[in-house]
């Protein structure tokens, strides 16, 4: 299977995804996500495959979120089912249905849409110079459902309110103490660490995996309807001035001035 902006390899039980746009610090389009949505779909159908690493191209980024750039007031620029231009909730319920361990190696920025692809994610490791945050707020955008309440389910309701409501960016550290990644390790052996948790993954019985990993996305189950329902909305909020003007602020590279808008 061809792909433009991932990469995607197979070798010893494991799957390794990598968003592959260094230039944009990986940010996604309508594309990017179709094409992950597909690379996760081979992953689960290769049976040979036990475990999936996700991560993403280059030392500065995982993945910083949409494409601003590709973003107007009808959503992404792309051919999709959603009105929002990207059908970002197929590629969440294919990484939380594939019955085998998805780790998101995150050497960089995982911000925005690229947070809750880690958050997602079954595991996380880290590299010390990765960075974590959310900036829907300030562009004019948000990802409830698995953006939002999973994200209060891992780190706690305070902290997931925090995030969302001041988008501060954490350090992989802080990311840890607060249970949002599962380790930290130094730049260089992030991948090496990544490949040994999936080898260790490889060697245990697919189908207890397969039942566990079934079992524990039953009580987040919810967060998938809530996620739909979002995504209508914010195709709406896409239209609005006020949308508008978070991301023509960042495209802009100033602060957004939302002075003028009530809730």
């Amino acid at each position: 299977m061809n792909f433009d902006d991932i990469l995607y390899e197979a070798s010893e039980g494991i799957a390794t995804i990598t968003i592959n746009r260094p230039q944009v610090l990986n940010a996604f389009t309508g594309k990017t996500v179709d094409e992950l949505t597909r690379a996760f779909m081979q992953a689960w159908a290769d049976r040979s495959v036990r475990a999936v690493i996700l991560t993403g191209t280059g030392d500065r980024a995982f993945c910083t979120g949409g494409d601003q750039s590709t973003r107007s007031a009808d959503g992404y620029d792309h051919v999709a089912r959603s009105e929002r231009g990207v059908d970002i909730d197929d590629l969440y319920s294919v990484i939380r249905d594939i019955p085998k361990p998805v780790i998101a190696a995150v050497n960089g920025y995982a911000i925005g849409g690229g947070h809750v692809l880690h958050v997602i994610c079954d595991m996380t490791i880290a590299s010390e110079k990765a960075k974590f945050g959310q900036v829907g707020p300030r562009v004019g955008s948000v990802d409830a459902g698995f953006g939002t309440g999973y994200l209060a389910t891992v780190v706690g309701e305070k902290k997931a309110r925090e995030i969302w409501f001041l988008c501060r960016q954490y350090t992989a550290e802080q990311a840890r103490e607060m249970g949002l990644v599962n380790a930290v390790v130094p730049h260089e052996k992030l991948m090496d660490e990544a490949r040994a948790w999936a080898a260790e993954i490889v060697l245990l019985s697919p189908t207890a995996i397969k039942l566990a990993k079934q079992s524990f996305n039953v009580s987040s189950e919810q967060f998938r309807a809530t996620g739909a329902f979002a995504s209508s909305a914010v195709s709406l909020y896409y239209a609005t001035e006020e949308s508008q003007e978070g991301r023509n602020a960042f495209m802009e590279k100033r602060k957004p001035d939302y002075s003028k808008f009530t809730t």
